[in-house]
């Protein structure tokens, strides 16, 4: 099952071809209407941190005007589209109307442009373009396979307080990071805490085109049908329990449930990322809490971990990652990574299947948002 364009019925069962059709004007211009600043959200979501909510285009001057950022980040959507490409002398750019087109790679709105099979940003891209390409291009070259999963925590790694509240931790530059994560992936993940503690949708709304497949861990069915994520029809959801509670053709609301093996109590998160990819579901973006990235990140099935780290101090809190600990230093897990600042708060984005870089080879810190 592919996730459906926005402008199909949502449905489960049939599987979607050209889920990365986009209307690409359409896109650009829920995203320019929306600037970082403006993206307060309004409903609860994912990591404790609410989705934005997007400004009309009329409350923003100049709204009509690509930022190169925004420019950018269509180019991403619209590679989805173009597929690996090879070298024909051409790239991938984006005009003023914020549509994608062929141009060549001295051509000024060029953006992408293909080195040796893959893609890499020309070479005279604006610092705020390289900034958005370099954080997202790895994600668009997964070759069909990629979990990557992100958490929003305070300095001492909380993502709520003692209580539950999580609004915000992370400001409005992340939030906008976790939408565009959302329109780049085909499912987003969460689990059965989130969806109790905050009731969110996971939709995209910065932009039009395909919506990914919501999938919701559950494994002892506690959730109610009257979640919005089951009953708003915005998408397609899934609900993934234990396989000795789900029964043939049942429906939760108008999710789909996906039973799965559970091994001492727990879910078979490796049978379950086979199962989407079986659906057409290749990337999968693990959006919280952090209870469900913890396992993930314990079983090893992550490509990328994503950590955005706030300037602020909760103290006595929910923590973030909570895996089990090693004795020598020398056993941790230490990452690959390169580092984004993202208005307020700092982006650690981690790659899991690569080894660490010397130390003296530290990241540059680079602001995307």
């Amino acid at each position: 099952m592919r996730r459906p364009p926005r402008n199909e019925p949502p449905t489960t069962r049939a599987a979607h071809g050209g889920s990365r059709a986009r209307s690409l004007p359409a896109v650009r211009r829920a995203e320019s209407g929306a600037p970082p600043e403006a993206r307060c959200g309004a409903t609860g979501d994912a990591n404790g941190q609410h989705a934005p909510r997007p400004t009309s285009a009329e409350e923003r001057p100049g709204a009509g005007r690509l930022t190169e950022g925004e420019r950018a980040f269509l180019a991403l959507l619209a590679l989805q589209r173009a597929g690996p490409g090879g070298d024909d002398g051409t790239g991938l750019g984006i005009d003023d109307s914020g549509a994608a087109l062929r141009v060549a790679r001295d051509d000024a709105r060029c953006l992408l442009v293909v080195d040796g099979g893959g893609w890499r940003p020309a070479a005279h891209t604006s610092a705020e373009s390289r900034a958005v390409l370099d954080l997202y291009l790895p994600l668009c070259s997964h070759a069909g396979r990629l979990a990557v999963a992100h958490l929003g925590q305070s300095l001492d790694g909380q993502i709520a307080t003692a209580a539950g509240d999580s609004f915000y931790v992370t400001g409005s530059a992340n939030l906008l990071h976790l939408q565009r994560m959302r329109a780049l992936c085909d499912a987003v993940l969460v689990g059965a805490g989130t969806v109790a503690a905050d009731d969110p949708r996971l939709t995209v709304r910065v932009g039009s085109g395909a919506q990914p497949v919501r999938v919701v861990l559950d494994p002892r069915r506690r959730l109610g049908a009257d979640r919005r994520v089951f009953s708003d029809g915005a998408a397609p959801p899934l609900l993934v329990v234990d396989a000795a509670l789900a029964g043939r053709d049942e429906r939760h609301g108008h999710a789909e449930i996906v039973g799965i093996p559970a091994r001492d109590g727990r879910l078979a998160l490796d049978v379950l990322l086979d199962a989407l990819r079986a659906r057409g579901l290749g990337s999968i973006f693990v959006e919280g809490g952090g209870t469900t990235v913890s396992r993930f990140l314990e079983a090893k099935l992550l490509d990328r971990l994503q950590v955005a780290i706030a300037p602020l101090v909760i103290g006595g809190g929910r923590p973030g990652l909570d895996v089990p600990g090693c004795d020598r230093m020398g056993d941790c897990l230490r990452c690959a990574h390169r580092i984004f600042r993202m208005g307020d708060d700092v982006l650690i984005d981690c790659d899991l299947r690569s080894p660490p870089k010397d130390r003296a080879d530290a990241a540059e810190l680079v602001r995307v948002l």
